[in-house]
Protein backbone atom coordinates (compact mmCIF):
# COMPACT_ATOMS: atom_id res chain seq x y z
CA UNK A 1 0.00 0.00 0.00
CA UNK A 2 1.40 3.40 -0.95
CA UNK A 3 0.29 5.98 1.58
CA UNK A 4 -0.67 9.37 0.17
CA UNK A 5 -2.76 12.46 0.89
CA UNK A 6 -5.51 10.79 -1.14
CA UNK A 7 -5.37 7.71 1.11
CA UNK A 8 -5.63 9.95 4.15
CA UNK A 9 -8.65 11.78 2.76
CA UNK A 10 -10.28 8.44 1.88
CA UNK A 11 -9.80 7.32 5.48
CA UNK A 12 -11.25 10.56 6.88
CA UNK A 13 -14.24 10.18 4.55
CA UNK A 14 -14.83 6.64 5.82
CA UNK A 15 -14.71 7.93 9.39
CA UNK A 16 -17.04 10.86 8.54
CA UNK A 17 -14.35 13.36 9.57
CA UNK A 18 -14.09 16.52 7.47
CA UNK A 19 -10.57 17.50 8.51
CA UNK A 20 -7.92 16.84 11.13
CA UNK A 21 -7.73 19.21 14.10
CA UNK A 22 -4.47 21.17 14.78
CA UNK A 23 -3.16 18.59 17.28
CA UNK A 24 -3.73 15.75 14.80
CA UNK A 25 -2.12 17.71 11.95
CA UNK A 26 1.02 18.32 14.01
CA UNK A 27 1.11 14.76 15.38
CA UNK A 28 0.74 13.11 11.96
CA UNK A 29 3.57 15.25 10.61
CA UNK A 30 5.98 14.96 13.55
CA UNK A 31 5.44 11.24 14.28
CA UNK A 32 6.34 10.54 10.66
CA UNK A 33 9.58 12.50 11.01
CA UNK A 34 10.76 11.49 14.49
CA UNK A 35 11.98 8.27 16.09
CA UNK A 36 10.49 8.81 19.55
CA UNK A 37 7.39 10.92 20.20
CA UNK A 38 5.36 11.83 23.28
CA UNK A 39 1.84 13.06 22.47
CA UNK A 40 0.03 14.88 25.30
CA UNK A 41 -3.52 15.99 24.62
CA UNK A 42 -6.80 16.04 26.58
CA UNK A 43 -9.24 13.13 26.49
CA UNK A 44 -11.48 13.15 23.43
CA UNK A 45 -9.24 15.19 21.14
CA UNK A 46 -8.51 12.35 18.69
CA UNK A 47 -5.13 10.95 19.76
CA UNK A 48 -5.98 7.49 18.35
CA UNK A 49 -6.29 8.76 14.79
CA UNK A 50 -3.25 10.99 15.34
CA UNK A 51 -0.97 7.98 15.81
CA UNK A 52 -2.75 5.52 13.49
CA UNK A 53 -2.42 7.67 10.36
CA UNK A 54 1.40 7.91 10.52
CA UNK A 55 1.58 4.25 11.56
CA UNK A 56 0.02 3.22 8.24
CA UNK A 57 2.85 5.03 6.44
CA UNK A 58 5.50 2.70 7.86
CA UNK A 59 3.76 -0.66 7.47
CA UNK A 60 4.97 -3.05 4.78
CA UNK A 61 2.04 -4.53 2.80
CA UNK A 62 4.16 -7.52 1.76
CA UNK A 63 5.05 -8.58 5.31
CA UNK A 64 3.20 -11.52 6.88
CA UNK A 65 4.42 -10.71 10.41
CA UNK A 66 3.32 -8.44 13.27
CA UNK A 67 4.82 -5.00 12.51
CA UNK A 68 3.32 -2.73 15.16
CA UNK A 69 2.43 -3.33 18.80
CA UNK A 70 -0.01 -1.02 20.61
CA UNK A 71 -0.11 -1.56 24.37
CA UNK A 72 -3.07 -0.18 26.31
CA UNK A 73 -4.09 -0.31 30.00
CA UNK A 74 -7.68 -1.53 29.53
CA UNK A 75 -9.74 -3.97 27.49
CA UNK A 76 -12.12 -1.21 26.42
CA UNK A 77 -9.31 0.86 24.92
CA UNK A 78 -7.98 -2.21 23.05
CA UNK A 79 -11.43 -2.85 21.55
CA UNK A 80 -11.93 0.82 20.69
CA UNK A 81 -8.62 1.13 18.81
CA UNK A 82 -9.27 -2.15 16.96
CA UNK A 83 -12.64 -0.77 15.81
CA UNK A 84 -11.05 2.48 14.62
CA UNK A 85 -8.41 0.59 12.61
CA UNK A 86 -11.11 -1.58 11.00
CA UNK A 87 -13.21 1.52 10.20
CA UNK A 88 -10.22 3.11 8.44
CA UNK A 89 -10.35 0.34 5.83
CA UNK A 90 -6.58 0.28 5.32
CA UNK A 91 -6.46 -3.37 4.27
CA UNK A 92 -4.05 -4.29 7.09
CA UNK A 93 -5.07 -7.08 9.46
CA UNK A 94 -5.58 -5.95 13.06
CA UNK A 95 -6.39 -7.91 16.23
CA UNK A 96 -6.91 -6.97 19.86
CA UNK A 97 -5.95 -9.35 22.70
CA UNK A 98 -6.87 -8.78 26.32
CA UNK A 99 -7.68 -10.54 29.56
CA UNK A 100 -11.26 -11.52 30.27
CA UNK A 101 -11.90 -13.45 27.08
CA UNK A 102 -10.93 -17.03 26.14
CA UNK A 103 -7.32 -17.54 25.10
CA UNK A 104 -8.64 -19.90 22.42
CA UNK A 105 -10.24 -16.91 20.65
CA UNK A 106 -6.89 -15.11 20.60
CA UNK A 107 -5.10 -18.16 19.21
CA UNK A 108 -7.57 -18.51 16.33
CA UNK A 109 -7.46 -14.79 15.45
CA UNK A 110 -3.66 -14.41 15.53
CA UNK A 111 -2.89 -17.74 13.84
CA UNK A 112 -2.39 -15.58 10.76
CA UNK A 113 -0.34 -12.74 12.19
CA UNK A 114 -1.94 -9.29 12.12
CA UNK A 115 0.10 -6.33 10.91
CA UNK A 116 -1.10 -4.41 13.98
CA UNK A 117 -1.48 -6.11 17.36
CA UNK A 118 -3.26 -4.26 20.17
CA UNK A 119 -3.31 -5.59 23.71
CA UNK A 120 -3.22 -5.21 27.46
CA UNK A 121 0.17 -5.92 29.09
CA UNK A 122 -0.71 -9.25 30.77
CA UNK A 123 -2.27 -10.83 27.68
CA UNK A 124 0.45 -9.57 25.31
CA UNK A 125 3.11 -11.06 27.60
CA UNK A 126 1.25 -14.40 27.65
CA UNK A 127 1.47 -14.54 23.85
CA UNK A 128 5.10 -13.41 23.86
CA UNK A 129 6.11 -16.08 26.38
CA UNK A 130 4.35 -18.76 24.31
CA UNK A 131 6.10 -17.58 21.11
CA UNK A 132 2.84 -17.44 19.14
CA UNK A 133 4.34 -15.14 16.48
CA UNK A 134 7.65 -13.61 15.49
CA UNK A 135 8.67 -10.45 17.38
CA UNK A 136 11.59 -9.57 15.12
CA UNK A 137 9.41 -7.65 12.63
CA UNK A 138 7.79 -5.43 15.29
CA UNK A 139 9.37 -2.06 14.53
CA UNK A 140 6.78 0.36 15.96
CA UNK A 141 5.80 0.41 19.64
CA UNK A 142 2.87 2.56 20.77
CA UNK A 143 2.02 2.97 24.46
CA UNK A 144 -1.44 4.56 24.54
CA UNK A 145 -2.42 6.12 27.89
CA UNK A 146 1.19 5.36 28.87
CA UNK A 147 0.80 6.92 32.31
CA UNK A 148 -1.51 3.99 33.16
CA UNK A 149 0.47 1.32 31.29
CA UNK A 150 3.65 2.29 33.16
CA UNK A 151 2.12 2.30 36.63
CA UNK A 152 3.66 -0.02 39.23
CA UNK A 153 1.07 -2.76 38.66
CA UNK A 154 2.09 -3.11 35.00
CA UNK A 155 5.77 -2.20 35.20
CA UNK A 156 7.22 -5.74 35.38
CA UNK A 157 5.04 -6.94 32.50
CA UNK A 158 5.95 -3.90 30.41
CA UNK A 159 9.64 -4.44 31.11
CA UNK A 160 9.37 -8.09 30.05
CA UNK A 161 7.50 -7.20 26.83
CA UNK A 162 9.84 -4.41 25.73
CA UNK A 163 12.85 -6.59 26.57
CA UNK A 164 11.69 -9.03 23.87
CA UNK A 165 11.47 -6.43 21.10
CA UNK A 166 14.86 -6.27 19.35
CA UNK A 167 13.85 -4.31 16.24
CA UNK A 168 11.94 -1.26 17.54
CA UNK A 169 12.86 1.88 15.58
CA UNK A 170 9.84 4.04 16.41
CA UNK A 171 8.17 4.69 19.77
CA UNK A 172 4.99 6.72 20.35
CA UNK A 173 3.69 7.42 23.85
CA UNK A 174 0.35 9.17 24.42
CA UNK A 175 -1.40 10.52 27.50
CA UNK A 176 -4.06 12.99 28.63
CA UNK A 177 -2.07 13.93 31.74
CA UNK A 178 1.44 15.09 32.43
CA UNK A 179 3.98 14.35 35.11
CA UNK A 180 4.91 10.67 34.80
CA UNK A 181 8.58 9.71 34.48
CA UNK A 182 9.17 7.29 31.61
CA UNK A 183 11.28 4.35 32.89
CA UNK A 184 14.65 3.69 31.27
CA UNK A 185 13.63 0.27 29.94
CA UNK A 186 11.31 1.98 27.39
CA UNK A 187 14.51 3.35 25.78
CA UNK A 188 12.81 6.60 24.84
CA UNK A 189 15.90 8.47 23.69
CA UNK A 190 15.49 12.24 23.10
CA UNK A 191 11.73 12.18 22.43
CA UNK A 192 9.94 14.98 20.59
CA UNK A 193 7.02 16.16 22.76
CA UNK A 194 3.75 17.40 21.27
CA UNK A 195 1.94 19.09 24.14
CA UNK A 196 -1.65 20.23 23.75
CA UNK A 197 -2.52 20.00 27.44
CA UNK A 198 -2.12 23.78 27.62
CA UNK A 199 -5.08 23.94 25.23
CA UNK A 200 -7.21 22.55 28.04
CA UNK A 201 -10.96 22.58 28.15
CA UNK A 202 -11.30 24.73 31.29
CA UNK A 203 -12.60 27.69 29.31
CA UNK A 204 -15.39 25.52 27.88
CA UNK A 205 -15.96 23.46 31.03
CA UNK A 206 -18.27 24.79 33.75
CA UNK A 207 -17.82 23.23 37.20
CA UNK A 208 -20.87 23.53 39.45
CA UNK A 209 -21.47 22.37 43.02
CA UNK A 210 -24.73 20.79 44.14
CA UNK A 211 -25.16 20.69 47.93
CA UNK A 212 -26.93 17.64 49.39
CA UNK A 213 -28.68 17.69 52.74
CA UNK A 214 -28.21 13.90 53.01
CA UNK A 215 -24.84 12.19 53.29
CA UNK A 216 -25.66 9.46 50.72
CA UNK A 217 -26.77 12.04 48.10
CA UNK A 218 -29.18 9.63 46.38
CA UNK A 219 -32.18 11.96 46.40
CA UNK A 220 -29.90 14.81 45.28
CA UNK A 221 -28.60 12.93 42.26
CA UNK A 222 -32.18 12.12 41.23
CA UNK A 223 -33.19 15.78 41.68
CA UNK A 224 -30.21 16.78 39.51
CA UNK A 225 -31.17 14.33 36.75
CA UNK A 226 -34.74 15.65 36.80
CA UNK A 227 -33.32 19.19 36.60
CA UNK A 228 -31.23 18.19 33.56
CA UNK A 229 -34.11 16.47 31.75
CA UNK A 230 -33.45 13.70 29.23
CA UNK A 231 -29.84 14.44 28.28
CA UNK A 232 -27.29 11.64 28.56
CA UNK A 233 -24.50 11.82 31.11
CA UNK A 234 -22.18 9.83 33.38
CA UNK A 235 -22.44 9.52 37.17
CA UNK A 236 -18.99 8.79 38.62
CA UNK A 237 -18.59 6.78 41.82
CA UNK A 238 -15.43 5.72 43.66
CA UNK A 239 -16.67 2.28 44.73
CA UNK A 240 -18.55 -0.63 43.15
CA UNK A 241 -20.84 -0.71 46.22
CA UNK A 242 -21.80 2.90 45.51
CA UNK A 243 -22.66 1.97 41.92
CA UNK A 244 -25.02 -0.72 43.21
CA UNK A 245 -26.70 1.76 45.59
CA UNK A 246 -27.11 4.43 42.90
CA UNK A 247 -28.30 1.85 40.35
CA UNK A 248 -30.92 0.43 42.71
CA UNK A 249 -32.22 3.91 43.51
CA UNK A 250 -32.40 4.93 39.84
CA UNK A 251 -34.18 1.67 38.98
CA UNK A 252 -36.80 2.28 41.69
CA UNK A 253 -37.32 5.75 40.23
CA UNK A 254 -37.53 4.49 36.63
CA UNK A 255 -34.38 6.18 35.30
CA UNK A 256 -32.94 4.10 32.44
CA UNK A 257 -29.26 3.49 33.10
CA UNK A 258 -26.35 1.10 32.62
CA UNK A 259 -23.52 0.28 35.04
CA UNK A 260 -19.82 0.06 34.24
CA UNK A 261 -17.02 -1.08 36.56
CA UNK A 262 -13.99 -3.35 36.71
CA UNK A 263 -15.98 -5.85 38.80
CA UNK A 264 -18.28 -6.67 35.88
CA UNK A 265 -17.69 -9.38 33.29
CA UNK A 266 -16.17 -8.04 30.08
CA UNK A 267 -19.25 -8.97 28.04
CA UNK A 268 -21.52 -7.09 30.47
CA UNK A 269 -19.29 -4.03 30.33
CA UNK A 270 -19.31 -4.02 26.51
CA UNK A 271 -23.09 -4.35 26.43
CA UNK A 272 -23.53 -1.53 28.94
CA UNK A 273 -21.54 0.76 26.63
CA UNK A 274 -23.52 -0.38 23.56
CA UNK A 275 -26.83 0.48 25.27
CA UNK A 276 -25.45 3.83 26.40
CA UNK A 277 -24.05 4.65 22.93
CA UNK A 278 -27.30 3.86 21.13
CA UNK A 279 -29.53 5.79 23.53
CA UNK A 280 -31.20 2.84 25.30
CA UNK A 281 -29.74 4.12 28.59
CA UNK A 282 -29.95 7.74 29.70
CA UNK A 283 -27.22 7.48 32.33
CA UNK A 284 -24.00 5.50 32.77
CA UNK A 285 -23.17 4.86 36.44
CA UNK A 286 -19.46 4.14 36.52
CA UNK A 287 -16.15 4.03 38.35
CA UNK A 288 -13.12 5.92 37.05
CA UNK A 289 -12.64 3.10 34.53
CA UNK A 290 -15.08 5.08 32.33
CA UNK A 291 -13.06 8.29 32.62
CA UNK A 292 -10.94 7.38 29.60
CA UNK A 293 -10.22 4.74 27.00
CA UNK A 294 -13.84 3.91 26.16
CA UNK A 295 -15.85 4.73 23.06
CA UNK A 296 -18.87 6.79 24.07
CA UNK A 297 -20.38 9.94 22.57
CA UNK A 298 -19.78 13.53 23.63
CA UNK A 299 -21.42 14.24 27.00
CA UNK A 300 -23.11 17.52 27.89
CA UNK A 301 -22.50 16.79 31.56
CA UNK A 302 -20.88 14.44 34.05
CA UNK A 303 -21.71 14.10 37.74
CA UNK A 304 -19.21 13.48 40.55
CA UNK A 305 -21.54 11.50 42.87
CA UNK A 306 -18.53 10.78 45.07
CA UNK A 307 -15.67 13.26 45.19
CA UNK A 308 -12.58 12.04 43.35
CA UNK A 309 -9.64 11.25 45.63
CA UNK A 310 -6.98 12.75 43.37
CA UNK A 311 -6.73 15.64 40.91
CA UNK A 312 -5.81 13.27 38.07
CA UNK A 313 -9.15 11.42 38.48
CA UNK A 314 -10.98 14.77 38.52
CA UNK A 315 -9.28 15.83 35.26
CA UNK A 316 -10.02 12.54 33.48
CA UNK A 317 -13.66 12.43 34.61
CA UNK A 318 -14.17 16.01 33.45
CA UNK A 319 -12.50 15.08 30.15
CA UNK A 320 -15.65 13.18 29.22
CA UNK A 321 -17.43 16.51 28.66
CA UNK A 322 -16.40 19.82 27.05
CA UNK A 323 -14.34 17.83 24.55
CA UNK A 324 -12.68 19.29 21.47
CA UNK A 325 -14.82 22.33 20.62
CA UNK A 326 -17.88 21.55 22.74
CA UNK A 327 -19.01 23.02 26.06
CA UNK A 328 -20.01 20.94 29.05
CA UNK A 329 -20.68 20.92 32.78
CA UNK A 330 -19.19 18.90 35.62
CA UNK A 331 -21.53 18.72 38.62
CA UNK A 332 -19.83 18.12 41.98
CA UNK A 333 -22.23 16.58 44.52
CA UNK A 334 -21.24 17.64 48.02
CA UNK A 335 -22.78 16.75 51.36
CA UNK A 336 -23.49 19.93 53.37
CA UNK A 337 -20.81 18.98 55.96
CA UNK A 338 -18.27 17.79 53.38
CA UNK A 339 -15.25 19.86 52.35
CA UNK A 340 -14.19 20.01 48.70
CA UNK A 341 -10.63 18.89 47.87
CA UNK A 342 -8.14 21.70 47.21
CA UNK A 343 -7.93 20.84 43.50
CA UNK A 344 -11.63 21.62 42.94
CA UNK A 345 -11.55 25.36 42.46
CA UNK A 346 -13.89 27.97 40.97
CA UNK A 347 -16.96 25.83 41.50
CA UNK A 348 -20.23 27.75 41.66
CA UNK A 349 -23.18 26.49 43.73
CA UNK A 350 -26.24 25.84 41.60
CA UNK A 351 -29.96 25.63 42.36
CA UNK A 352 -31.54 22.47 40.88
CA UNK A 353 -35.10 22.90 42.16
CA UNK A 354 -36.49 23.60 38.67
CA UNK A 355 -37.41 20.41 36.78
CA UNK A 356 -36.87 20.12 33.02
CA UNK A 357 -39.35 18.36 30.70
CA UNK A 358 -38.57 14.64 30.60
CA UNK A 359 -38.93 12.63 27.40
CA UNK A 360 -39.66 8.92 27.91
CA UNK A 361 -37.11 6.36 26.72
CA UNK A 362 -37.35 5.96 22.94
CA UNK A 363 -34.77 3.28 22.05
CA UNK A 364 -34.42 -0.35 23.08
CA UNK A 365 -31.54 -2.68 22.17
CA UNK A 366 -32.03 -6.00 20.39
CA UNK A 367 -29.37 -8.74 20.31
CA UNK A 368 -28.72 -10.74 17.11
CA UNK A 369 -26.79 -14.04 17.31
CA UNK A 370 -24.78 -13.53 14.11
CA UNK A 371 -21.86 -11.29 13.16
CA UNK A 372 -18.92 -10.63 10.86
CA UNK A 373 -17.67 -14.23 10.92
CA UNK A 374 -21.03 -15.26 9.43
CA UNK A 375 -20.46 -12.78 6.54
CA UNK A 376 -23.32 -10.64 7.90
CA UNK A 377 -23.11 -6.89 7.17
CA UNK A 378 -24.89 -3.87 8.64
CA UNK A 379 -26.76 -3.63 5.34
CA UNK A 380 -28.06 -7.19 5.78
CA UNK A 381 -29.36 -6.31 9.24
CA UNK A 382 -30.95 -3.05 8.08
CA UNK A 383 -32.62 -4.94 5.22
CA UNK A 384 -34.08 -7.53 7.61
CA UNK A 385 -35.60 -4.91 9.91
CA UNK A 386 -36.92 -2.70 7.13
CA UNK A 387 -38.17 -5.32 4.66
CA UNK A 388 -39.34 -8.10 6.97
CA UNK A 389 -39.74 -6.09 10.15
CA UNK A 390 -41.65 -3.25 8.50
CA UNK A 391 -39.58 -0.47 10.08
CA UNK A 392 -39.19 2.91 8.43
CA UNK A 393 -35.57 4.00 7.91
CA UNK A 394 -35.82 6.65 10.63
CA UNK A 395 -37.06 3.99 13.08
CA UNK A 396 -33.82 2.05 12.77
CA UNK A 397 -31.21 3.26 15.24
CA UNK A 398 -27.55 2.40 15.71
CA UNK A 399 -26.31 -1.00 14.45
CA UNK A 400 -23.14 -2.38 16.07
CA UNK A 401 -21.63 -5.40 14.35
CA UNK A 402 -19.25 -7.67 16.28
CA UNK A 403 -17.35 -10.80 15.25
CA UNK A 404 -20.04 -13.23 16.42
CA UNK A 405 -23.11 -11.08 17.19
CA UNK A 406 -24.76 -7.70 16.54
CA UNK A 407 -26.84 -5.13 18.42
CA UNK A 408 -29.59 -2.95 16.95
CA UNK A 409 -31.44 0.02 18.47
CA UNK A 410 -35.16 0.01 17.66
CA UNK A 411 -38.13 1.98 19.09
CA UNK A 412 -38.99 0.65 22.56
CA UNK A 413 -42.70 0.37 21.74
CA UNK A 414 -41.92 -1.90 18.75
CA UNK A 415 -39.17 -4.04 20.32
CA UNK A 416 -41.26 -7.01 21.46
CA UNK A 417 -43.26 -7.08 18.20
CA UNK A 418 -40.02 -7.11 16.18
CA UNK A 419 -38.65 -9.99 18.28
CA UNK A 420 -41.82 -12.03 17.66
CA UNK A 421 -41.70 -11.25 13.94
CA UNK A 422 -37.95 -11.69 13.28
CA UNK A 423 -36.59 -14.22 15.80
CA UNK A 424 -35.16 -17.28 14.00
CA UNK A 425 -34.93 -15.37 10.69
CA UNK A 426 -32.13 -16.13 8.25
CA UNK A 427 -29.32 -13.62 7.73
CA UNK A 428 -27.10 -14.78 4.88
CA UNK A 429 -26.97 -18.55 5.56
CA UNK A 430 -27.34 -18.34 9.32
CA UNK A 431 -30.53 -18.71 11.32
CA UNK A 432 -30.27 -16.05 14.03
CA UNK A 433 -31.84 -15.61 17.43
CA UNK A 434 -33.10 -12.10 18.19
CA UNK A 435 -34.11 -10.92 21.65
CA UNK A 436 -34.32 -7.80 23.82
CA UNK A 437 -30.96 -7.22 25.53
Amino acid sequence: MIYSIKNQQDILDKLNIEALNPMQEEAVSMIAETTNTILLSPTGTGKTLAFLLPLLKVLDPDSQEVQALIIVPSRELAIQIEQVVRSMGSGYKVNAVYGGRPMSKDKIEIKHSPAILIGTPGRVLDHFDSDRFSKSSIKTLILDEFDKSLEDGFEEEMKAIIGQLPSINKRILTSATQGITVPGFVRLDKPYTIDYLKEKTESRLAIKTVVSADKNKLKTVLDLLQHLGSEQGIIFCNLRDSIEQVSGYLERNKVTHACFSGGMEQQDRERALIKFRNGSSQVLVATDLAARGIDIPEMNYIIHYELPRHEEEFIHRNGRTARVNATGTAYVLKWAKEALPEFIKQSKAVNISKKAPHKPQFWETLFISGGRKDKISKGDIAGLFIKQGGLEKDQLGSIELKQDCAFVAVPLKLAETLVEKLNNSRLKKKKVRIYVL
